[in-house]
């Protein structure tokens, strides 16, 4: 364990709605340190938005541990809402069902209940995908603008994970198009061998994409012979939980078989 990083979190506990603010001498006396130890931790922690400096010579939490812990809240909160219909859904489908949500570059699975027809999890609860060749992640990608998709290729690149992955910006965007029109994204073993998956965006009340949902399984039918049986069903269950997040759409999308 390394010392400075437990150092670096009893001090982060230190705050409270009670005391959310604390001088130098307050923090160096409860965590037993010197001043001197204690004002280097402040300042490795205010240069990363983590402390901030308040009325001279006090700190208080800054906005990025703020925005961490409401992360955290609205991943509890997505989780709590979506998992009952995900349930609902995963009895329906006889597959495995995932509930993703946005984290950077990535997505972040955190729910999943797995099949009994799969002999092994290939995804768990906490594991991160990328956007480019995963159903949940495709999409949400379809329900970003072109140039932000186009910046998130820049920094993270599109590596090939099979002999399907959209490698090609231009491959990706036509892609994403085809996504959008029929409002599901497909998975055709573009992550890994022999799994597909249909994945769907679920929204927050102020209509921004947070995360997706997906069905996935072993059997190809899940995108071919399947789709039209399985295809609305994801679509309404992001639906329902986006509804639970707060989210009224504009208007009701279709569902567009002609295009996979």
């Amino acid at each position: 364990m390394i010392n400075s990083v437990v150092k670096a979190a009893r001090l982060l506990a230190l705050f409270s709605p009670a005391e959310p603010r604390l001088t130098l001498s307050e923090i160096s006396t409860r965590l037993g340190m010197p001043k001197s130890t204690a004002h280097h931790l402040l300042n490795t922690l205010l240069a990363v938005g983590f402390i901030e400096k308040v009325d001279g010579d006090s700190y208080a939490l800054g906005a990025a541990i703020i925005a961490l812990t409401q992360n955290v809240r609205v991943n509890v909160e997505l989780r709590d809402r979506a998992a009952p219909l995900l349930r609902h859904l995963a009895d329906s489908c006889h597959e495995s069902v995932y509930l993703t949500t946005c984290d950077g570059d990535q997505v972040l699975y955190i729910y999943a209940i797995e099949s009994s027809q799969r002999l092994l999890a290939r995804t768990a609860v906490g594991d991160r995908a990328p956007l480019h060749c995963t159903a949940v992640g495709k999409a949400i990608l379809a329900q970003l603008p072109p140039d932000r998709v186009a910046e998130i290729a820049e920094r993270r690149g599109l590596p090939g994970f099979t002999a399907t992955t959209r490698s090609d910006l231009a491959a990706l965007a036509v892609d994403l198009e085809a996504t959008r029109a029929r409002g599901y994204a497909v998975d055709d073993q573009e992550h890994e061998p022999e799994t597909y998956c249909l994945g769907a965006p679920i929204f927050d009340a102020q209509g921004a994409v947070i995360g997706a949902c997906s069905i996935s399984g072993s059997d190809p039918a899940i995108i071919a012979g399947r789709v039209r049986e399985l295809a609305p069903k994801i679509m309404h269950t992001a639906q329902e939980i986006s509804r639970r997040m707060g989210y009224v759409p504009a208007t009701t999308a279709l569902v567009n078989f002609t295009e996979m």
